[in-house]
């Protein structure tokens, strides 16, 4: 479906590169940035199917900064890492396509309750530590995990990265930013996935995209940056203060 940027007046473009830049920011940080630019798209006009397909374009863009800056900074391990993002992928595709014929209002009621105990697991839990743990990785559970959540994400999505990181934290034992790191390169992945079938369906928007990407990925590299500065002194409270404000939006957009 061809759409022309001229369009769109030039403070609807504004706002929506703000919108990246600040999801980008955010997302890399603390995930749930689709909060910020999904409502963006929609305000702009744009139709809900090609505001989720056109959300994975730019939001992939955020990913790829973020994975690339945790990367150069040896927060990611390619050689453990790309398995695993190799069934996030797979597993993406197949909830990409399945969305497509199956109910999904469901997860929208149980979503918040589960961000909600993620948020309130972030926020007390002893094992959110800026040190690695001692417990060996189950592989085999982490993939289970990888697959579930990769499914997930190309099905339906919100809160992805944030659960990525709850899996590396809890079954993995990874600290909090090399669990932020590997999330970064997984939801790269899923995001990967499902921008290639959403583009096949012809439902992309792509100069909006494209624009809205590179506030993405300007705001990804630079919130990656403070993520691995400041370590969990702004990890934490942005992960508690995020999964708070989704688990409220979406309890408000039912009730």
């Amino acid at each position: 479906m061809q759409e022309l940027i001229a369009n769109f007046d030039f403070y609807m473009l504004l706002l929506l590169f703000v919108a990246a830049f600040v999801a980008g920011f955010i997302d890399s940080i603390a995930g749930g940035g689709g909060m910020i630019t999904i409502p963006a798209l929609l305000l702009a006009g744009i139709s809900p199917l090609q505001a989720l397909a056109t959300n994975k374009l730019q939001s992939s863009f955020g990913s790829f900064s973020a994975t690339l800056q945790f990367y150069k900074k040896g927060y990611i391990n390619l050689k453990s890492g790309l398995p695993f993002a190799v069934i996030a992928f797979v597993f993406s595709a197949v909830g990409t396509i399945s969305v497509q014929y199956i109910e999904v209002e469901f997860l929208s009621k149980v979503l918040p309750f589960l961000i909600l105990i993620f948020g309130l697991y972030f926020l007390f839990s002893p094992s959110i530590k800026e040190v690695e743990q001692t417990k060996k990785l189950n592989r085999a559970y982490l993939s289970l995990a990888i697959a579930a959540l990769g499914f997930y994400d190309g099905f339906f999505g919100p809160g992805t990265g944030s659960f990525f990181m709850l899996a590396l934290i809890v079954i993995g034992g990874f600290n909090v930013i090399q669990s932020l790191g590997q999330a970064k390169l997984y939801n790269f992945s899923t995001n990967l996935a499902s921008l290639i079938f959403f583009a096949l369906g012809g439902h992309m928007l792509w100069s909006i995209g494209l624009l809205m990407a590179l506030g993405q990925f300007i705001g990804a590299n630079l919130g990656s940056k403070m993520a691995m500065r400041y370590g969990i002194r702004i990890v934490k409270p942005l992960v508690v203060g995020i999964s708070f404000l989704m688990a409220a939006k979406l309890l408000y957009e039912q009730f």
